[in-house]
């Protein structure tokens, strides 16, 4: 079996929102799996010496008007949260906590809290709404409550983020195929031939 693409994601990012409504079909083409890999950019952004693109002068307000611009091509509806950017620790603790016992489930949470954020302009900071998508997704919320505040789930995060900034991942969307890194939810297309010519 060929080895899976790993996605580096952090749920506060429109560009990671796109790609995650497209990367498993780009991957079922070529006969792969996908390693989905929330992880918070702060921490990476600190490490860079950067910030969030929509805070950047200048750069912000064309990165505002691409986010819908990329969202529209690829037909996925989007609009930008009223907060935004948001801290998005809660969501990435559920999902490493669904995952443990179900990846497919948390894939559809983390879906489903894309397009809360993006689509519904619900607050996925508020823990309150990440127990929500938690059940939503058919997950069970009661269970995962007490551990998302747990000092475990924390420290899974954590080295999430300590292996992402290891790969030399550095944004959302980022996947990484045979070692191969391609960086930005406009980096399908080649990460498609890519996969298709075997690489170049």
């Amino acid at each position: 079996m060929p080895a899976p693409i790993d996605f580096w994601f952090d749920f506060s990012s429109p560009y990671g929102y796109v790609a995650a409504e497209r990367i498993d079909e780009v991957a079922a083409r070529h006969g792969r799996s996908v390693n989905w890999r929330p992880i918070l950019l702060g921490p990476i952004f600190k490490a860079v010496g950067t910030a969030p693109l929509a805070t950047l002068p200048i750069k912000g307000e064309y990165a505002k008007r691409d986010f819908a611009r990329m969202a529209r091509h690829h037909k996925v509806p989007f609009r930008l949260p009223e907060r935004f950017p948001v801290g998005t620790q809660a969501a990435a603790r559920a999902f490493y906590l669904i995952a443990d016992a179900d990846p497919a489930r948390a894939r559809d949470f983390a879906k489903r809290t894309y397009r809360a954020y993006f689509a519904e302009g619900r607050d996925i900071a508020d823990p309150a709404v990440v127990m929500e998508l938690v059940a939503a997704s058919g997950a069970d919320a009661a269970a995962i409550a007490g551990p998302l505040k747990a000092d475990a789930v924390k420290e899974r995060v954590r080295a999430e983020v300590d292996a992402a900034m290891k790969a030399g991942v550095f944004g959302s969307p980022y996947f990484v195929v045979d070692g191969e890194p391609f960086w930005g939810v406009d980096r399908l297309p080649l990460l498609d031939e890519w996969l298709r010519a075997g690489g170049w």
